[in-house]
C-alpha cells in the first residue's frame, strides 16, 4: 500500500521539480486526475514557500501520462500577504500532460459557515456500506487506486435523484485528509454518468477545485452529480463534507463520455 503523502512526494531539481507517478494510484493503468493535481499542488506550495494550502486549483488535461518519472515546471506569478498564485506544468518525455493554476493561502479548520445553500445530503452509515472493489464487476478494468483508500458508495440511493452518487471516502490507517489530498478526493468518485447509462469511459478535460477548510479527522461525505450532458460531454459537480458535516471542498469537472452500447 502506497501512502498518499509518499505517492505525491516531489523533489526539487534546479529550478523545477521531479516526481514518480505511482502505479498504485491509477485507473486502468493511468494516473488519476486528482492524484496528478495533488502532485502539482505539492510543487506549487514548495515553489511559493509562503502559503502552505491550495485554496483553488484549475487544471487542463492534455495527455495522460504513464506511471513513472515526470518533470514539473513551476512559475510563481505573484506572492502576496494573504495569497500567492502559481502556474505548474507536468511533463513526461518532453510531452506536456497537465497544466494547472493555483491560488495558495492558509486555511483554518472547518467552522460553521455564515450561510450555505444546502445541508449535507443523507448517506447510509459508513459501516453499512461495502468498500468498492478495485476490479470493476463484469469488466476487465482495474482501478488500482481503490486498494489504497476506502470508497463506499450508497448504491441504494443511486437514481434518487437521477445522475447522482453519494458515499464516503476514508484514507487507510487513520491518516487524515488535508487540503492537498482534498484535491484528489474531488476526483476520486466514479463518474456520475455511470448512473445514466455511461460506459465508464470518462476522461477529464478540465477540473477546478475550491478547498474551503482543513477537514476534521474522519471520513469524507461526498456527493457527485451530473449537471448537464450533451452529445459527448458532461459537466459534473462534486461536493465534499468532513466528519462534522461542514463543507470542505467543491469541484466542477468537464469530461468526455460514451453511453453504453444498447
Amino acid at each position: 500500500m502506497a501512502a498518499f503523502s509518499e505517492a505525491t512526494r516531489v523533489r526539487q531539481i534546479g529550478d523545477g521539480f521531479e516526481a514518480e507517478l505511482d502505479p498504485l494510484w491509477t485507473v486502468g493503468g493511468k494516473p488519476n486526475g486528482g492524484y496528478l493535481l495533488a502532485i502539482l499542488a505539492r510543487a506549487a506550495v514548495e515553489a511559493a514557500g509562503t502559503h502552505p494550502d491550495p485554496l483553488s486549483a484549475s487544471a487542463v488535461y492534455l495527455s495522460p501520462p504513464d506511471a513513472g518519472p515526470v518533470s514539473i515546471a513551476v512559475e510563481v506569478l505573484r506572492t502576496g500577504r494573504s495569497a500567492s498564485q502559481v502556474r505548474a506544468r507536468l511533463s513526461q518525455k518532453d510531452r506536456t500532460c497537465v497544466e494547472a493554476l493555483f491560488t495558495l493561502g492558509v486555511l483554518d479548520a472547518a467552522g460553521d459557515p455564515r450561510w450555505v445553500d444546502a445541508a449535507a445530503p443523507p448517506v447510509a452509515a459508513e459501516q453499512d456500506l461495502l468498500p468498492t472493489p478495485s476490479k470493476a464487476p463484469g469488466t476487465d478494468l482495474r482501478i488500482d487506486m481503490l486498494d489504497q483508500f476506502e470508497q463506499r458508495i450508497d448504491w441504494q440511493a443511486v437514481g434518487d435523484p437521477p445522475g447522482e452518487l453519494r458515499g464516503w471516502l476514508r484514507l487507510p490507517d487513520g491518516a487524515g485528509w488535508d487540503p492537498v489530498s482534498l484535491l484528489f478526493a474531488a476526483d476520486a468518485f466514479p463518474p456520475a454518468t455511470f448512473t445514466l447509462g455511461g460506459n465508464g469511459w470518462t476522461p477529464t478535460l478540465e477540473l477546478t477545485v475550491y478547498v474551503r477548510a482543513v477537514p476534521s479527522p474522519g471520513p469524507l461525505r461526498v456527493r457527485q452529480r451530473a449537471r448537464l450532458l450533451t452529445e459527448h460531454l458532461v459537466d459534473q459537480v462534486c461536493e465534499i463534507w468532513d466528519s462534522q458535516d461542514r463543507v470542505v471542498a467543491q469541484a466542477t469537472q468537464l469530461a468526455a463520455y460514451r453511453m453504453a452500447a444498447q
